[in-house]
């Protein structure tokens, strides 16, 4: 049984606790009095310019964070992990230390390093306890089991993840990049339009059920959804969650994988009937690759590999069009001609994850053969200018398994400092405040990236989809992700050019791959790219999704005449961008979710 602590909410003035917790200039775009470059009573820009160096989080607070952290000399390793422990207490409902992610790490002229990318796999792994069958054995096969609860979580790897990239690539102590989140942690901080969209959905489902709201998620329930009723600019203070941020940062990752916080992670666990055990934390392991590379107008791309579905699906995706629309640069992103070619070669990608991908430690994954001259170009000649083709067409091979959906509780957030380097992150807990189960004590909830593998042959996940054999839960393996850290390098310069990735399920990758078609074919801004109504598609179901403003009835209706399903009830995605452009980083946070960038 979950303690519950008093619950801490006090109305206050949501920006005067950000102008509290500002240091230092803001953006180039006005001179502004105040210390942290904003006037009083201003909304947070979600968009601004940088002479040196940036960061661009879906919380203005992480940004800070992470500004911070840059303007007393970190790098831009030292900043993302600033960044990462502030999401783990702002943004508990997207990702937080009883989750994980993917990292690409882009160092230039590095004392130790030299000029290198790398890709850090911090991504959560199945527990011991778990196999194929394990949802259709009699006791385990509640529909909840994977979404909500102890069945639901698997071994959390963010904490494990920032520690190591600090240390290998960093150049300050952990206690230092840590102090901005126990600060925020022990003050408090004011829920956003966010927060609290997440908190009433949340709210909804516990309240089907009387005993979620007490037993099971009490903490959930009473201290991050305010017992229902939590309205924006409601104070959230976690004196538990600071106490076990201050135990992280004097004595590193053993402090969460042994001893008194593994102790509570697997009693909390256990207590809900999950599996999960302190040999499971023991045990948890980071891995760092090469990252997946792809050229595309003369940049490279350095995307995450697999288990990631992003980096693939994003270089399958701008091969093909490379080769079916070479002149995409000159044309409208909300040209219906333009959008359906993009359709198109997206379905092919999303049709050959569905089919091929996982963790690659477990199946074989033919990744040469998805990325050669021969299978893009037949994609791409595939692509017909009239209209769709029948599902068995996409992809490289014929009736592949309808396609995967998942990350839906998702933060991305971007850096680049004044030295060159820079950072795309994104981090998980899956569902909205993943599985609302609580660590007793602690401050923090745990994932339920469970869902992420298939639980259950034949059958949907939360998603209402299904997915490939392939994912099958195994005891640690990783589940197949969404999620699409990007890094773009210029071929000529070396420079950084852009950082970009999103939240928000499948429509990650597609959100990631229009914000850089946008902004490096189409010469957008970093804010008109993160502003620009986008389009969603998976493969299966068969539907394209517009947003609202982009269904416009010339563009639906020759989008229709292509035999296009079209739909405009799918939630966006939220994009997190970084653009190097005449000297200057824009730094834009997608103003669908919020946030507001930070630098100098």
């Amino acid at each position: 049984m979950q303690n519950i602590t008093k619950r801490i909410f006090r109305p206050v003035a949501a920006v005067a606790f950000l102008l509290a917790a500002c240091h230092s200039p803001g953006g180039t775009h006005r001179s502004l009095p105040c210390a942290g470059g904003r006037l009083a009573g201003d909304p947070p820009l979600h968009a601004q310019v940088f002479r040196h160096a940036a960061v661009a989080a879906d919380h203005v607070i992480a940004s800070e964070a992470g500004a911070e952290i840059l303007r007393r000399g970190g790098n831009a390793v030292d900043a993302a992990v600033a960044v990462s422990f502030a999401l783990a207490v702002v943004r508990p409902e997207s990702c937080g230390i009883g989750g994980g992610g993917f990292m690409i790490v882009h160092l230039k002229d590095d004392p130790r390093h030299g000029t290198m990318t790398t890709a850090i796999n911090y991504r959560e792994t199945c527990p011991g306890g778990i196999d194929g069958e394990f949802y259709t054995r009699p006791g385990n096969d509640h529909p909840d089991a994977p979404t909500h609860g102890g069945m639901a979580v698997a071994t959390p790897g963010t904490v494990a993840g920032l520690v190591y990239a600090l240390e290998k690539y960093g150049t300050m102590d952990l206690g230092a990049v840590m102090a901005p989140a126990i600060r925020a942690a022990r003050d408090g901080f004011p829920a956003d339009r966010h927060m609290v969209a997440a908190a009433r959905d949340t709210a909804r489902w516990i309240e089907k059920d009387p005993a979620r709201r007490a037993a099971r998620f009490g903490f959930v329930w009473n201290r991050l959804c305010g017992g229902g009723k939590l309205a924006e600019g409601d104070r959230i203070a976690l004196p538990e969650l600071a106490e076990t941020l201050e135990l992280i940062s004097r004595r590193g990752s053993g402090a969460f994988y042994f001893g008194a916080i593994a102790q509570a992670i697997a009693a909390s666990v256990r207590a809900d009937g999950g599996p999960l055990s302190m040999a499971d934390l023991a045990s948890y392991r980071v891995t760092e690759t090469e990252p997946l590379t792809a050229m595309f107008a003369g940049r490279r791309f350095h995307l995450m590999p697999p288990p990631s579905s992003g980096g693939l699906a994003i270089a399958q995706t701008l091969g093909i069009l490379e080769r079916a629309a070479p002149d995409l640069a000159a044309t409208s992103p909300r040209d219906p001609g333009a959008i359906h070619t993009t359709v198109e070669a997206l379905k092919h990608a999303f049709a050959d994850r569905a089919m091929w991908l996982g963790d690659p430690v477990f199946v074989p994954i033919p990744m040469e053969r998805l990325l050669s001259e021969g299978s893009l170009s037949r994609a791409a000649a595939r692509i017909d200018p009239a209209g769709t083709l029948p599902l068995d067409r996409y992809g490289t091979s014929p009736n592949a398994p309808p396609e995967a959906s998942e990350d839906g509780g998702t933060s991305h957030f971007s850096v680049i400092d004044a030295r060159g380097n820079a950072v795309a992150c994104t981090e998980t807990v899956n569902l909205g405040f993943g599985s609302m189960l609580a660590v007793e004590g602690m401050g923090f909830v745990l994932n339920n990236q469970m869902d992420d593998f298939l639980t259950r042959p034949g059958e949907p996940n939360a998603f209402g989809l299904t997915q490939s054999a392939r994912n099958l839960p195994s005891p640690g393996k990783r589940p197949l992700s969404s999620m699409s850290p990007t890094v773009v390098i210029d071929g000529s310069t070396g420079e950084v050019v852009l950082v970009a990735g999103a939240s928000g399920g499948p429509r990650i990758i597609t959100a990631t791959l229009q914000a850089a078609l946008n902004t490096l074919s189409r010469g957008m801004s970093a804010e008109e790219a993160s502003r620009e109504p986008r389009f969603h598609t998976q493969w299966s179901p068969d539907v394209l999704w517009l947003e609202p403003s982009l269904a416009t009835p010339e563009v639906a209706e020759e989008l229709a005449r292509r035999r296009h399903v079209l739909s405009d009830k799918a939630p966006s995605a939220a994009c997190q961008v970084i653009l190097r452009r005449s000297g200057l980083l824009e730094a834009a946070c997608d103003p669908r979710k919020g946030g507001s960038p930070a630098g100098y």
